[in-house]
């Protein structure tokens, strides 16, 4: 019977092994190609980016998969960092668009969770479902209206265009309504009777039991915006103002390295962030989703 479990256990194992490189695989090709030369990126996948037919269909040749360069070369990140300035006002552009939406969003849906937390009529119910139902509708859905607003209010072009629906997320203030109402009534109860204000009970006691909880809306936010395609090419005209994300797609087929070696740096600030708040956003979505209502 151990045998027959052990067995089980081990073939499971196995899978999951086999699901994870898979899923990994793509990102360590990535890391480790940036650090091969122009001459050895040609030589393992040339046939992919120079034989494109006239009808711009891939050959069907094999491309050779290689993770370890044959020589270490830092070329690549010199022309990114110092020679193609390009790249580095592309990846500011990023930082502007999406570091305003994650700091507008928290604060946003801060407030506004709070108020959901605290009101308990019909009215904040329906709200609160709308907020669901737009939770759930595709952001595709919703670039045609906002495109439509954003010529009204003359913003077309202009950052704001994506920075103001992306500080209005819904997301956000589903996950921290279902947060905050984790937090005992009693707690709440016991501080007016002590004669705490609204404003008190929201920054003494609500802010501080929900760290966690904001912590990951800021994590969640960032990532989603930082991979953000469809907003800019539909809002801003100016390519100019588009995002390194955007911008990775437009790379030469000549420049393959320089595509590796821009994606590894355009992947560390979400990735950093993901380390130092790992704990946070694992407990954050967690409670989140332990409580119901």
């Amino acid at each position: 019977m151990k045998k027959r479990h052990y067995f089980s256990r081990s073939i499971l194992f196995l899978i999951a092994f086999l699901f994870a490189v898979l899923f990994i695989l793509p990102t360590l090709l990535t890391i480790t190609n940036s650090f091969m030369s122009q001459w050895e990126l040609s030589a393992n996948y040339g046939k992919v980016f120079s034989e494109i037919t006239s009808d711009n269909e891939y050959t069907s040749e094999k491309v050779n998969l290689k993770l370890i360069p044959d020589m270490v070369s830092f070329k690549q990140y010199f022309s990114v960092l110092l020679q193609s300035p390009d790249y580095l006002f592309k990846f500011w552009n990023s930082a502007f668009l999406v570091i305003p939406i994650v700091v507008g969003q928290v604060v946003m849906a801060t407030f506004a969770a709070y108020t959901f937390y605290r009101c308990s009529g019909r009215v904040y119910k329906i709200l609160f479902f709308i907020y669901i139902i737009l939770m759930l509708m595709p952001y595709q859905v919703m670039l045609v209206p906002n495109y439509l607003v954003a010529d009204w209010t003359g913003l077309l072009d202009n950052r704001w265009s994506v920075i103001l629906p992306g500080i209005f997320a819904p997301f956000s203030v589903f996950l921290l309504t279902k947060f905050m109402r984790r937090i005992p009534e009693a707690l709440i109860e016991s501080a007016k009777i002590d004669g705490a204000t609204e404003w008190k009970i929201f920054t003494k006691i609500c802010i501080p039991q929900c760290y966690s909880a904001i912590y990951s809306v800021a994590i969640l936010a960032f990532i989603d915006n930082w991979n953000m395609v469809e907003q800019p090419i539909i809002l801003l005209s100016d390519i100019g103002k588009h995002p390194l994300s955007v911008y990775l797609s437009n790379i030469n087929t000549e420049e393959i390295g320089l595509a590796f070696a821009v994606a590894t740096i355009y992947m560390i600030p979400p990735l950093l962030l993901f380390l130092h708040g790992e704990k946070y956003l694992v407990e954050g979505i967690t409670h989140s989703g332990s409580v119901k209502g």
